[in-house]
């Protein structure tokens, strides 16, 4: 069982970093995971 499950998420990317459509597409690999906003920032 995953930690995930069942549950809603929001994600916040960074530019820089690890980009909000890649953790979702991640995400999206765990059943019954909600993703409710994902977007990626830039924070300076």
């Amino acid at each position: 069982m995953n930690y995930l499950e069942n549950k809603k998420v929001i994600i916040v990317g960074d530019r820089d970093g690890i980009p909000g459509p890649a953790i979702e597409t991640c995400v999206n690999t765990i059943e019954n995971v909600e993703v409710v906003f994902s977007s990626t920032e830039c924070f300076v």
